[in-house]
């Protein structure tokens, strides 16, 4: 049996400029971080005891004879590309899928790192990665950018720059204290609102108009907002300052991106003393996060009473098996 523990992300500069169409072109930037709500896979070879072959638990419930019966596209293409078969598959996750957190290609990720160790083989970070993008955007032909994955393997606080030639990861360097400070600084609430990414990004692609000026404009956002950060003379509240930019930028990048009851809620969080904030993911629910001062805390807090509030903690760890116990297993096919 093999349990893999990985983290969601949430995505503060350069969203969408993580899309294949555009970085290849005009190259790409985003500054992430992991956090401390995770999801789990469990994996295991299923005994032979059964009238079906393949037993999958997550939102719903899968009994399968036939492996290209599967319904779920990224857990039916995982078992195609890596030769899985006969196995027992149960998602379990801290917080609600669709909700703007890459929580599906955490999941891809997790799945992926666990199918691995099942068949006694290592997968490094970058290779989980490289893995989880092909099976989501090739495989499954979801739409999307490349960061959810990348983020969800390597864990922390990075900047990923993307050009033609593909991706590099490297961590933000900053002081404990400086972090600290900006992990209690943010403040997250749920909006009750869940949408797939993918469908998000459909509809924004949809829209008339060329997004390319606001998308270079969000890029450049990349470098002012890493230099916030690791510049101990600039004055940390800028931060903030920019989620505001760049939020008014993205919400210029397609329609679905917002609604009316979002705008709402980001407008009595600004009035009520935050400094900045924005949507995380593709856009039309899911979590909304802001910057804010210390000593306006309680008035957000308490505007915002009605949301669900999520603490959390930023984590370093990116996806792990935490749980290993190696199995024998024959294929059917070769059992005699």
């Amino acid at each position: 049996m093999i349990i893999t523990k990985t983290p969601f992300r949430m995505s503060f500069f350069g969203g969408g400029t993580d899309m294949k169409e555009f970085f290849e072109k005009y190259g790409g930037a985003v500054l992430s971080t992991t956090f401390d709500k995770y999801c789990y896979v469990t994996v295991r070879h299923l005994p032979r005891f059964f009238n079906y072959k393949t037993h999958l638990t997550y939102s719903k419930m899968e009994y399968i004879t036939d492996e290209d019966k599967i319904e779920h596209p990224a857990i039916r293409n995982a078992m195609k590309m890596l030769d899985m078969h006969e196995i027992r598959l149960t998602y379990e996750s801290d917080l609600p899928a669709r909700s703007g957190l890459g929580t599906s290609s955490s999941f891809a990720v997790g799945m992926l790192n666990a199918f691995h160790a099942l068949k006694g083989k290592y997968a490094d970070k970058g290779k989980l990665a490289d893995e989880a993008i092909y099976l989501e955007r090739t495989l499954c032909n979801e739409a999307g950018g490349w960061q959810d994955q990348i983020a969800a393997s390597f864990g922390g606080l990075n900047r990923i720059t993307f050009t033609a030639d593909g991706y590099e990861v490297r961590p933000v360097i900053i002081s404990p204290d400086r972090k600290r400070r900006l992990n209690e600084n943010l403040v997250m609430f749920f909006t009750g609102f869940t949408r797939f990414s993918s469908e998000v990004q459909e509809a924004n692609a949809k829209d008339r108009g060329d997004k390319t000026a606001q998308l270079k404009e969000m890029l450049a956002l990349v470098d002012e907002a890493e230099n916030v950060l690791t510049d101990k003379h600039v004055d940390l509240d800028d931060f903030g300052r920019l989620l505001d930019y760049t939020w008014k930028l993205k919400r210029q990048t397609g329609s679905a991106i917002s609604t009316d009851g979002i705008d709402a809620l980001y407008a009595k969080g600004i009035a009520a003393g935050a400094l900045g904030g924005k949507l995380l993911g593709a856009g039309g629910g899911g979590f909304l996060i802001f910057y804010v001062q210390p000593e306006r805390r309680a008035s957000v807090m308490e505007t915002m009473k009605d949301l669900l509030y999520v603490p959390f903690e930023f984590e370093n760890g990116g996806t792990r098996v935490i749980y290993y116990s190696p199995e024998s297993y024959t294929p059917a096919e070769e059992k005699k």
